[in-house]
């Protein structure tokens, strides 16, 4: 058994992320300035899109890319029953209701024809989540929003690196939303970014996250003098502070370096789960990029003999940390009680949340880290 309890997702800190915060401190720039302004124009370029807003969360972006499309209450917004509650809160908050779909079982992707299934009168958007870093159809996705005339913004908070069909995750839809929370492939901390081809839109997002003042407020306290400003509308409090972009700037540096890492844990946690009872990732789709965000296990008490909660102890027990992405959304009581979802409604999302298992791939672990992780699951799954 190891000696050190092996953290969930600890992510890999160098020296150049520390040199960079230290340098905010000592230019006494804390707050959104021009490292702020510096990791959005490097997150832009990476993507092949004209605009970004780096905000202080993946939720706010989620947030107010559903305000500047400007829903009311009664518009509906399709997503998955597989995905974080965020998603469906930044829908709820903006004032819309949300209506979740199932998954397919071998993708955790959301279903494209149950999408299509539940588009109603009111429904204004759809979105998709690339789950653990798979891209979704997005050819399905957008042919439905098009003959639909629905708006699409996609949760890209597993999916940097994602690729579908040549073309980036987040490039498909009217927004693009990314996570940069310490569990990431990309971190800040805390931290998100909104990415779109619409300069109004991205503008109206810029001015909405930091309380509706007029763009580029933030330079108010600028070397080049005192600056007003004007309250346009009334916003949110999302800026990122140039503290959280100088770790993003160096963590985005390295965005390929990690994937190749993670890549090859993931390659050798296929090979060596290939003969255990099992339900490991689906192969990564042709003419697809997976971001090898979530390497996730399904833990069949019928086939292994062991519960997917004692097999989360167990795994404690031998000092791995784990992780659950996700219980279906409608397992949630609060959702329940609000919009009367059953996890049976959607029962790919409820199997799947029910059996579901993360094992670290953080592009930190060492050989002998990934070793340990493939060892504690054998004794685990060979003992019963």
């Amino acid at each position: 058994m190891r000696e050190t309890f092996l953290v969930f997702a600890s992510p890999q800190i160098y020296q150049t992320e520390i040199d960079e915060v230290v340098d905010s401190l000592k230019s006494s720039w804390l707050g959104t300035g021009p490292k702020v302004k510096r990791f959005q124009e490097n997150f832009a370029t990476y993507k092949g899109v004209p605009y970004a807003v780096a905000l202080n969360s993946c939720t706010a972006g989620l947030h107010l890319s559903c305000v500047a499309l400007k829903l009311q209450p009664g518009d509906e917004v399709i997503t998955t029953s597989m995905t974080f509650c965020a998603t469906v809160n930044a829908i709820i908050h903006s004032g819309a209701t949300p209506v979740v779909v199932d998954i397919n079982p071998d993708t955790f992707n959301l279903d494209p024809e149950a999408i299509e299934s539940k588009i109603t009168p009111n429904t204004k958007a759809i979105l998709p989540v690339h789950f653990a870093g798979r891209a979704c159809n997005m050819d399905a996705i957008m042919d439905i929003a098009h003959r639909h005339n629905l708006a699409v913004i996609e949760d890209c908070a597993h999916a940097i690196e994602t690729e579908y069909k040549g073309k980036k995750a987040g490039t498909f839809g009217d927004f693009g939303v990314f996570s940069f929370y310490v569990t990431k492939n990309v971190i800040t901390g805390e931290g998100g970014m909104v990415i779109s081809s619409d300069k109004d839109r991205i503008e109206r997002i810029e001015v909405l996250g930091l309380h509706g003042m007029t763009r580029h407020a933030w330079q108010r306290f600028s070397d080049a003098g005192f600056k007003h400003y004007f309250v346009e509308e009334c916003g949110f409090k999302y800026n990122m502070t140039d503290i959280q972009a100088a770790i993003g700037i160096h963590q985005l540096a390295r965005v390929e370096e990690s994937w190749l890492r993670r890549q090859e844990i993931w390659q050798k946690y296929n090979e060596a789960f290939a003969n255990l009872p099992l339900q490991l990732p689906a192969d990564i789709e042709p003419e697809t990029r997976h971001a090898y965000h979530l390497y996730t296990i399904l833990i069949d008490e019928e086939k292994t003999g062991i519960k997917r909660d004692k097999f989360l102890d167990a795994m404690t027990a031998e000092k791995i940390g784990v992780g659950v992405h996700y219980l279906s959304i409608a397992e949630h009581p609060y959702y329940q009680r609000t919009f009367g979802w059953k996890p049976e409604d959607y029962p790919n999302a409820m199997k799947v949340g029910r059996e579901t298992v993360s094992l670290p791939i953080s592009p930190k672990l060492t050989d002998q880290d990934v070793e340990d992780v493939i060892e504690a699951v054998y004794k685990i799954i060979k003992q019963r």
